[in-house]
């Protein structure tokens, strides 16, 4: 009897960057741009009301923090789901939730409701990203899936230039006795039908389909991927199903599972949770005020929005920079030059009050930390094994999201010292997530782990 030697990982592997990568990285990327676009919104909502409801920093803060706390929620649930129900069945799910509750927030009628609404954004938010970065690893070729992460991840800038330009556009004007902060929120009612998109175009992950036994529908999406890639099946499928050895055995045919914080993985786990937390904390608390801060520098409305936007298309080449150093580099070292240079945009940032130092800081601080972004998502799926692969970028996530929900209420504390003293101190947190990048192992151009 002939007898199939390579796992279906294995198979996928060896693949080159095919037609079906594009279709899941394009489709993944397009749910990721949409979740970018509602966490960037609320920036320029904050600013807009600040104005129309005459609220203060604290209310503002509470308004900006209250989504992280769902998205924290959000992350570990999601990341647990997704280990017993399926990436593809979560992302779809989150993109219908904080979807439907974005467009209900246009019809806020106070701070209150404006508050809930933004904590059950904030669940489907937090659950969609670690669970998206890992559909997309377990397709990824070893050799490229560093740089592929960092291409999905890029669609955060396109969904952040977009907010951006609802922002420039859209929020200082009125139409049909709407605010446009509230015209806004309503575009972002998309997601909830881009979920059915997801649901049934995209493929589910083959190591989670192995690993609930379910073996013939792996069969079929792994012949997916290879005809898409322009290679034939040497097997027949039925044999293929019975006889392909599956991905997420261990050699005595167990599945291995471990705790996050035991002792093959707490290294890398503390690492991982102390970037998260520090990237969360600078990344949220910079860019979610800056348009209010740049506001209350004595720049008006219409400005401030013009300079965030200007400084949000400089992420594009930082992801772009990030992608091909990740396979040069590796992972780790390119993660800790990016926050570094993170540091460095930040600090230099907050001195600045000429039209030409906050744009040439603020695109360097957007270039460093969106590459730093894209290098530690690629990082996160890569370090677990199928069994907690889901949980372990849940629980990061969840683990940033904390600082991310401080982050926003800091703001206002720190600017008794003003701009300086809130940079300064965004600054010294990307330094510390660059020293905690240190701890997490390299796997450039290794397979996932089973």
């Amino acid at each position: 009897m002939t007898h199939v030697l390579s796992t279906r990982a294995q198979r996928l592997d060896r693949l080159r960057f095919g037609r079906e990568h594009s279709r899941l990285l394009i489709g993944s990327g397009v749910g990721w741009a949409l979740d970018a676009m509602d966490v960037g919104l609320i920036s320029y909502v904050m600013t807009a009301l600040s104005v129309e409801w005459q609220l203060d920093n604290a209310e503002l803060g509470m308004i900006g923090s209250v989504g992280f706390v769902g998205m924290m929620v959000g992350a570990s649930a999601g990341g647990l789901a997704a280990d017993r129900i399926g990436r593809r069945a979560v992302f779809a799910l989150t993109l219908l939730v904080y979807g439907l509750a974005t467009g209900l927030a246009a019809f806020s009628t106070g701070v209150t409701m404006l508050l809930v609404l933004r904590g059950v954004v904030g669940l489907g938010l937090g659950a969609e990203l670690p669970v998206a970065a890992t559909l997309v690893s377990e397709y990824a070729p070893s050799r490229i899936r560093g740089r592929v992460v960092v291409w999905l991840e890029s669609f955060w800038a396109l969904g952040w230039i977009l907010a951006a330009a609802l922002g420039y556009f859209l929020v200082p004007k009125t139409a049909g006795g709407w605010s446009g902060w509230r015209w806004a929120l309503l575009v972002g009612v998309v997601p909830a039908f881009y979920a059915a998109v997801v649901r049934h175009g995209l493929p589910e992950s083959v190591r989670f389909l192995e690993s609930k036994g379910r073996q013939r529908q792996a069969e079929l999406a792994v012949r997916r991927f290879e005809r898409g890639s322009g290679v034939e099946p040497s097997y027949d499928l039925d044999v293929a199903v019975a006889e392909t050895p599956t991905s997420v055995e261990d050699s005595n045919g167990s599945v291995r599972t471990t705790s996050l914080l035991g002792p093959e993985h707490r290294r890398s786990t503390v690492g991982l949770w102390l970037v998260w937390f520090f990237v969360n904390l600078s990344y949220y608390g910079a860019f979610t005020w800056m348009p209010t801060l740049l506001l209350r520098q004595g720049h008006d409305l219409v400005r401030s929005f013009g300079y965030t936007l200007v400084i949000t298309v400089a992420q594009l080449p930082g992801y772009a920079v990030a992608a091909w150093l990740i396979e040069v580099w590796g992972r780790r070292a390119t993660l800790a030059c990016f926050l570094t240079g993170s540091g460095v945009s930040a600090l230099f940032f907050g001195m600045q009050d000429s039209t030409t130092g906050i744009i040439a800081f603020g695109c360097l601080l957007s270039f460093f930390n969106l590459g730093a972004w894209g290098a530690l998502y690629a990082i996160g799926p890569e370090i677990y094994p199928t069994a907690l692969r889901g949980a372990g970028t849940g629980a990061a996530s969840a683990v940033g999201r904390v600082a991310a929900i401080v982050a926003p209420l800091l703001v206002p504390v720190l600017l008794v010292g003003g701009n300086p003293l809130v940079f300064a101190v965004f600054a010294v947190s990307f330094l510390i997530a660059a020293v905690s990048a240190l701890l997490l192992p390299e796997r450039r151009h290794l397979e996932m782990i089973e």
